[in-house]
């Protein structure tokens, strides 16, 4: 494998920054079992709540498994270890609830 240039690794140190400051996060996640919602709370003050059952690798997972949601990467990813399910927290407010193979299916 190539090694990265200085300049090509001050140029991803660079994205990664911007990324931070543009790009949706999450401060906190839960999952309600009243709602049968998982809620994510965002760094801007804002909160989203979506079904289980409309994300990849979470539609048949029970309450307990979702219960174990856990943010990842600085708030931009959601994972569930007991069910190896990961989530992009900008693809969720994207309306992007999996790969393009489940959301093409969901289409159907």
């Amino acid at each position: 494998m190539a090694e990265l240039t200085d300049a090509q690794i001050d140029a991803a140190t660079e994205r990664g920054r911007l990324a931070s400051v543009n790009e949706p996060r999450a401060r906190a996640v839960r999952y309600d079992r009243r709602l049968r919602r998982v809620i994510v709370d965002l760094t801007n003050g804002c909160t989203f709540a979506f079904p289980p059952d409309l994300a990849e690798g979470l539609e048949t997972a029970t309450d307990d498994q979702l219960a174990g949601v856990e943010l990842l990467g600085a708030g931009y990813g959601l994972h569930w270890e007991a069910l190896d399910a990961d989530l992009s927290v900008p693809g969720l407010l994207a309306g992007l609830f999996g790969t393009k193979a489940y959301m093409a299916r969901r289409a159907d």
